[in-house]
């Protein structure tokens, strides 16, 4: 029997249209504490899924505050052995427009104060320095990829994700900053999951879409309204990518 497959949702994919469920929604205790929400265990597209809320019901848990190490650890605890990560982002470089969908392949880690490892503690199974020389595994990213080719979606491709602090969004001058670090696109939860992903041995990848333009690079459209008008139709397009991607995995 195959393993289920995590999915976890970010802003706007609060829940995962077309999931039978075949369980009650659980909130599982981890050695870590608790998840940000209940998991979501079910059919979709014909393979199973466990999906999580990475804000929590009504979007309630900031960034910085997010417990990762509880959810890398539930989805683990639960089977999966491979996790796509939904996350909606601003865009960075003139080919990171409003509502592209974008499969980065390495990140930039601006974030700080996160409990960011599963080693932290030496009594506790020992220390492990992980390779992160390709933070996303290739043939996960590889399958999201066909997958949304196959769909005319055009994705972008490679990427560099630098991930901020949150909640504020950021300064034009620290957009500048990333950019001149190779960021093409900001966002504020891909770290510490994706090292901590990589920790636990599983499969991690990453689906963002572009849903404004970073500081300092909007076309004059007040950034919160470019969001609200770009979202609803990107997360339509994750869950499409997602429809066609999962039976493959």
């Amino acid at each position: 029997m195959s393993s289920p497959i995590g999915i976890i949702g970010g802003t706007a994919l609060a829940e995962l249209a077309g999931v039978s469920p075949q369980h009650a929604p659980l909130v599982p205790d981890t050695a870590y504490g608790a998840p940000s929400g209940p998991l979501v265990r079910g059919g979709f597209a014909g393979r199973e899924v466990c999906f999580l809320m990475r804000h929590g019901r009504g979007h309630r848990i900031a960034p910085h505050a997010i417990n990762y190490r509880a959810n890398i650890r539930a989805l683990a605890d639960a089977g999966c052995r491979q996790v796509i990560a939904i996350a909606a982002v601003g865009g960075i470089t003139e080919a990171m427009r409003p509502g592209r969908i974008v499969i980065p392949d390495q990140l930039i880690d601006y974030s700080w104060g996160r409990v960011h490892t599963f080693y932290d503690d030496p009594a506790e199974g020992g220390l492990d320095h992980i390779d992160f020389t390709e933070p996303y595994t290739p043939r996960l990213r590889e399958a999201l990829l066909g997958a949304a080719r196959d769909l005319d979606m055009a994705p972008a491709a490679p990427a560099v994700y630098g991930v901020t602090q949150g909640p504020r969004l950021e300064t034009p001058a620290e957009i500048n900053r990333m950019e001149r670090d190779g960021c093409d696109l900001v966002g504020m939860t891909g770290m510490p999951e994706a090292g901590l992903a990589r920790e636990a041995g599983l499969d991690y990848a990453c689906a963002a879409v572009i849903v404004n333009k970073a500081a300092g690079r909007t076309g004059g459209l007040a950034i919160h309204a470019e969001i609200e008008a770009t979202l609803a139709q990107g997360m339509r397009d994750i869950e499409s990518l997602l429809e066609a991607v999962v039976p493959q995995l």
